[in-house]
């Protein structure tokens, strides 16, 4: 019942040595990828350097997590979606339609006139976020070979780490001169650009149609656990203390077991749990899911930190991811070249390792910081991203059979960003329970009033408008806040160095020869 039947396009060898691209269109399709991954880079840094900014205009602190959070749901939720929809029909439709999904959501958020608008925009930018990279990553595994894979992945890498690097900078400077609306706007030509080159260069073979089934029930049970998990985190971050927060908590688990049930049973289910009988698949999974949680925390508070503790401009608080992404590319290329020599279990925990070192010195600032502290914390931060992310995507394409690469890569980025999304929701109920706590101990309105709504301190127009010792009082509660938050990460970043020494030994090519002969077994059988 919880299954519409549909016309399957079953994936084919599209492009293996029997019905190769030409070179030429084989570059402009990897041209038309690139776009789409600069198109996602600018997304992640130019909108969460404007993110203070913009929340200090339209909201509380509380809706600074969901700004994110509502944008992280529908991403997370749609991600093994596209997977399963691009296995089935191809990959071509889906990615352009996922571009398409996403650039609507950005028009949409640059015209916001209120904050239920913006999060209806962001909610729409999501769903076609949630195909862009999977589906992108997916046409790449298709049109080149592991090794070939392993070395284009650093100039995917590089142009990652220009949008990134350039992408805090130029959110900075347009927030600062002109308008936060302006920051969405800016992914417009690169997503019609992406549109247009992959309509034109990708071909793919023509596909059998046999009967196949989409699975509704568990799309439907996944969003509503995740949304009520969301919900129940910012409500405790709120304070509340009721059994309204037992009830959403209860509903997002029952939702969840509900959710495994119909995997288990669905002719074709939205995440195969077939998949988790691969122990490098497993394993990815569960630390993408952590490093989620502490990666997308980190871009989504250290702007609020450099903007409201050290009082710095939207052009300072892009500068602060600039580190990480600058890190995270460089050893992203080294891990793409390390990956072939040293295999990949080495790097995941070194990887792990860095980022727990990272979050150690985020954890560690306070209002006597400078930006150099800011900056290195962020730079560790990096480097442990770079040595674990591409190194786990590449780990699931070689350990899965073909026919499962799209689906093992959309699944595997989902647990990355649902651990996104509880990540920044969790940050944020602490920041928020914190400052609410220091309300507490003071019987002074105005300090009061001003602690439901302390990331308004990070525009100038308000700091002045504030005594000298209420905004000394509110920048010490906002920092002791992010510390706790900070300390949030920690945890996560240790429990992420326990799962990685989970994750088998062997390398690339011995570990792509166990899959082919697994694949051999199974077919024999």
């Amino acid at each position: 019942m919880n299954e519409v039947a549909v016309k399957e396009v079953p994936l084919a060898d599209a492009f293996d040595a029997r019905n190769p691209l030409s070179r030429r269109r084989r570059s402009w399709v990897t041209v038309g990828l690139l776009l789409g991954i600069f198109l996602a880079a600018i997304e992640q840094t130019v909108v969460a350097t404007a993110m203070p900014t913009l929340v200090a205009s339209l909201g509380g602190l509380n809706i600074y997590s969901w700004v994110f959070s509502v944008y992280l749901l529908t991403s997370t939720v749609s991600v093994p979606l596209w997977g399963r929809l691009s296995d089935i029909y191809g990959r071509k439709p889906y990615y352009i339609t996922s571009i398409g999904l996403f650039l609507a959501g950005s028009v949409l958020a640059g015209l916001s006139q209120s904050m239920a608008f913006l999060i209806f925009a962001r909610a729409v930018q999501g769903l076609g976020a949630g195909g862009v990279f999977p589906v992108g990553s997916t046409i790449l595994s298709d049109i080149y070979s592991l090794e070939d894979r392993a070395r284009i992945q650093g100039v995917f890498s590089s142009v990652w780490g220009v949008a990134s690097m350039v992408g805090p900078l130029v959110g900075g400077i347009i927030t600062d001169l002109l308008s936060w609306r302006w920051v969405f706007i800016v992914n417009v030509p690169f997503g019609l650009a992406a549109i247009y080159v992959i309509h034109r260069a990708l071909t793919e073979p023509p596909r059998a149609r046999p009967e196949h089934t989409i699975d509704v029930g568990g799309v439907l049970s996944l969003s509503a656990s995740v949304t009520l998990l969301l919900v129940a985190l910012i409500e405790i971050g709120d304070g509340v203390r009721s059994a309204s927060v037992a009830l959403l908590l209860l509903g997002s688990l029952a939702m969840c077991l509900l959710f495994l049930r119909l995997e288990r049973k669905a002719k074709e289910p939205l995440l195969p749990m077939v998949l988790f009988r691969n122990r490098v698949f497993t394993v990815s999974s569960a630390l993408g899911f952590f490093t989620g949680m502490g990666l997308f925390g980190a871009i989504s508070f250290v702007p609020l930190f450099v903007q409201g503790v050290l009082f710095g401009s939207a052009t300072r608080a892009g500068s602060a991811l600039t580190p990480l992404m600058l890190t995270w590319v460089t050893l992203s290329v080294v891990s793409g070249w390390l990956i072939l020599r040293a295999g990949y279990r080495p790097l995941v925990i070194l990887g792990s390792l860095f980022f727990t070192l990272g979050f150690v010195g985020l954890a560690r600032l306070d209002v006597h910081s400078s930006y150099r502290e800011v900056w290195l914390a962020m730079g560790v931060l990096g480097v442990g991203l770079g040595f674990t992310m591409v190194t786990m995507l590449l780990a699931v394409q070689n350990s899965v059979t073909k026919k499962l690469i799209a689906t093992a890569t959309s699944a595997s980025i989902f647990f990355r960003t649902i651990g996104g999304t509880v990540g920044v929701a969790l940050m944020g109920a602490v920041l928020t329970h914190q400052v609410v706590a220091q309300s507490r101990s003071t019987s002074d309105p105005a300090l009061i009033e001003l602690a439901a709504r302390p990331d308004a301190i990070v525009q100038e127009t308000t700091r002045a408008s504030v005594s000298p010792d209420a905004l000394e009082w509110l920048r010490n509660a906002l920092a002791d806040g992010l510390h706790s938050a900070f300390l949030v990460g920690i945890v996560i970043a240790v429990i992420a160095v326990f799962v990685s020494l989970w994750f088998p030994p062997g390398s690339a090519r011995e570990l792509a020869e166990r899959r082919e002969h697994e694949g051999s077994v199974a077919r024999g059988l």
